[in-house]
């Protein structure tokens, strides 16, 4: 009988792609959506931490110092920029955000010495006012650029790419677009806004060394320049961003979030954090810049071992974008009934697109705004910000480090083949890093 028949697994044609293969041929678009990468990827957690016991020293947590300080700059710029720990908020602009939560992410940054990032569409006088130390983007879209606002910003990040869609452009649906985000951007209320998927001022790395040399100008030589790149191709990426004559480089793995963009990206384009943040230590130590130009990391950065294990690889600094805005609540089990009325639930909600966020966190709507109090949120982004560095700093006294940054690839082993070979770090229990002989 049929029914007697064995159900199998079907690989090839899981429940989700079915159901995306129904809704493409009713509707014929492809899907937008935000957040990031939700296939799994090797990352961070398949490697652990080979920690101090009789072949090595730890130090006593709570009497011997672990240093988290780090300056960000100093290749170029008059005026490096001074953190008291390595982790910043990444770029994300207002319009996907809210001014609310733009707000409190400056007020919980500056309460803990680091800094917060502009994005596409310009700065807000909300969002410099609240952020001690604020870099501005510089993107394709030039989406409310404004010279003077630069001018009074603490580093510049141009922005070629981001891990949710290298080699794509940005995404604010119109649903989003108030007046006055419409007005910062310079486009009409109401409609989708696009932006340019590479930057019109240059069309290679010469022509970027120029555009870097005019920011210089423009800001007397006084703040670092940052170059954004989406972890692909990253050791010619980060490689040519030096040439190019960047202070610092973000690499910004396929774990990143973003607002909105087509799900197809998201999945399927660039190369996880793990790989990415080993390739670009590569490639500035084959330049001798490595500690010299500053190598921040973000994609996926999302406890304090997360943070450690960066910094172990090489990296100066993290910056993390959809941890932070779940800090201010964003999918917490909160206003279920409006989670209900987009097909979400909290832990799981992909709608930032929308501009229908039940928590008030990407959204324009006035009423859903005022569910986010910016000092309340400052208060949580502070407390898990205090809470990663504290993490990050138990890990390094354990390896017996006494400054985040002493963290080195001996200190850590990988779980999987997968991880040994992406992060170069022996297989635990083995001497055998994957791809050496």
């Amino acid at each position: 009988m049929a029914g007697d028949w064995p159900e199998r697994r079907w690989d090839t044609f899981p429940p989700h792609v079915i159901s995306e293969i129904h809704r493409a041929a009713d509707q014929g678009l492809y899907y937008i959506r935000g957040t990031g990468a939700q296939r799994a990827l090797p990352s961070f957690d398949d490697l652990v931490f080979l920690g101090a016991s009789v072949s090595r020293y730890p130090l006593e947590g709570y009497r011997e110092r672990c240093d988290t300080t780090v300056t960000i700059g100093a290749r170029h710029a008059s005026r490096p920029v001074e953190l008291k720990i390595p982790i910043t908020i990444a770029g994300m602009s207002f319009g996907a955000l809210s001014a609310n939560a733009k707000r409190a992410l400056g007020l919980g940054a500056s309460a803990m010495g680091t800094s917060t990032t502009t994005g596409d569409g310009g700065m807000t006088m909300e969002e410099r006012e609240a952020s001690e130390t604020l870099v501005y983007q510089v993107l394709p879209s030039r989406y409310g650029m404004n010279p003077d606002h630069l001018r009074t910003a603490d580093a510049i990040e141009v922005v070629v790419g981001q891990g949710a869609k290298p080699g794509g452009g940005g995404m604010l649906l119109g649903q989003k677009v108030t007046e006055r985000v419409a007005g910062m951007r310079t486009l009409p209320a109401g409609i989708d806004q696009r932006s340019a998927c590479r930057h019109p001022d240059w069309t290679g790395p010469d022509d970027l060394a120029i555009k870097i040399l005019e920011l210089r100008e423009i800001t007397n030589w006084e703040k670092p320049v940052y170059v954004k790149v989406g972890a692909t191709r990253t050791q010619y990426d980060v490689a040519l961003a030096v040439k190019a004559g960047a202070d610092a480089v973000v690499v910004d793995g396929m774990q990143g979030g973003t607002a909105a963009t087509q799900d197809v990206f998201i999945e399927n384009v660039g190369i996880p954090t793990l790989p990415a943040v080993r390739l670009a230590v590569e490639a500035l130590k084959e330049l001798g810049v490595h500690r010299k130009v500053q190598l921040i990391v973000s994609g996926g950065i999302r406890t304090g071992a997360d943070v450690a294990k960066a910094l172990a690889l090489g990296a100066d600094a993290v910056s993390i974008g959809m941890a932070a805005l779940m800090a201010l609540n964003c999918n917490a089990p909160l206003y279920l009934e409006d989670y209900e009325a987009l097909g979400a639930r909290p832990g799981t909600c992909t709608m930032c697109q929308t501009g229908r966020c039940p928590v008030g966190v990407t959204t324009q709507d006035p009423a859903l705004e005022a569910r986010l109090d910016p000092e309340e949120g400052g208060r949580r982004v502070r407390n898990y910000l205090s809470t990663l560095t504290m993490e990050c700093q138990t890990l390094a006294r354990a390896c017996g480090k006494s400054h985040v940054h002493n963290l080195e690839p001996e200190d850590l082993v990988a779980l999987t083949v997968e991880a040994a070979a992406m992060a170069q770090v022996p297989l635990a229990g083995t001497g055998w890093i994957p791809g050496r002989s």
